[in-house]
């Protein structure tokens, strides 16, 4: 009973210090600290679709650089520059009714979007 009575009392102690008080703001700061740099080094030890993806769009340059025009491969750097800006490509010039690309000759736009999916 005397380990329950000491036990509450520090409990109670702890949430008055962490509500009432700023004594405790450092440590916690710290702590959030911590566990933010155990999550990206967690997520960069496990991000190998990132690496993936550097890859398969290596190749596609590789495969396609020697037919691109120099106003062709700056339009293909900017479109490979992110996931994102590669999905807005997909969503924007691949596919049966898709625009044109404006620095894209078609056959170039084709043979990117069937690269890409």
């Amino acid at each position: 009973m005397k380990g329950w009575i000491i036990l509450a009392i520090g409990v109670g102690l702890l949430y008055y210090l962490a509500t009432e008080t700023n004594e405790l703001d450092k440590p916690i700061a710290q702590t959030e600290a911590l566990l933010s740099q155990i999550e990206n080094k967690i997520d960069s030890m496990t991000g190998t679709q990132i690496i993936k993806v550097d890859n398969r769009i290596k190749n596609i340059k590789a495969e396609i650089s020697d037919r691109l025009s120099n106003a062709e491969l700056v339009a293909l750097d900017a479109i490979l520059a992110s996931e994102h800006s590669v999905a807005e490509y997909k969503q924007s010039f691949c596919g049966s009714n898709a625009d044109r690309h404006p620095a894209l000759s078609r056959d170039n736009q084709r043979f990117i979007c069937d690269k890409i999916n």
